[in-house]
């Protein structure tokens, strides 16, 4: 499994809203959803997104959107409004979940489980260099980016790597990583995403 853990600063953690937008940029959290799980055609089922909300009324909580388990869902904004106003508001939705969790728990979740983590910042390790097994967690910042002490504790248990020296946004890291594993899939592997 390929996880991505985005840190939202101001996703909103209620579901009393109209617009993403308005909802503390949740609209780059969708836009990051579609990016990390949508394919032409169907679902990415070898991927599972998180994001953490750290906006109001009720941080940190872990949004996690899993691949395998998704159905029934398009890609259009005004659906994607509908189900996180549902989810924030503790209904269920078939392959989404929502808990209370911060960063750091997840993060050291994932380490325990000995996946790769690698952190996106434009000063790291080129991802050209980096050789990639069947499981690694990709995390990286909203439109405003990581916090620094956010950044700091990620980097206790991941390395540092780099798509450029270009800032690129959130969901053009996510397509380009899912670009790049598919002919990493494809060359070392001999199978298609």
């Amino acid at each position: 499994m390929y996880e991505f853990i985005l840190y939202s600063r101001k996703g909103h953690t209620s579901g009393n809203f109209s617009t993403l937008s308005s909802a503390g940029r949740l609209d780059t959290v969708y836009q990051c959803i579609l990016t990390a799980l949508f394919k032409s055609y169907g679902y990415r089922r070898d991927v599972i997104f998180h994001a953490i909300l750290e906006g109001p009324p009720n941080p940190p909580l872990h949004l996690q959107v899993d691949g395998r388990k998704l159905e029934r869902t398009t890609v259009d904004e005004v659906t994607w409004t509908r189900v996180l106003n549902l989810v924030l508001k503790g209904q269920k939705y078939l392959g989404i979940s929502i808990e209370k969790k911060s960063f750091e728990v997840l993060l050291k979740e994932k380490q325990q489980e000995s996946i790769p983590i690698f952190v996106l910042h434009e000063k790291g390790k080129s991802i050209m260099e980096v050789e990639f097994g069947p499981e690694a967690v990709f995390v990286l910042g909203d439109n405003i980016g990581l916090p620094k002490q956010k950044e700091k504790f990620a980097l206790r248990f991941g390395e540092k790597i780099s798509l450029g020296k270009q800032s690129y946004l959130a969901l053009s890291c996510i397509d380009i990583i899912n670009f790049l594993l598919d002919n990493y899939a494809r060359t070392h592997f001999g199978i298609s995403r």
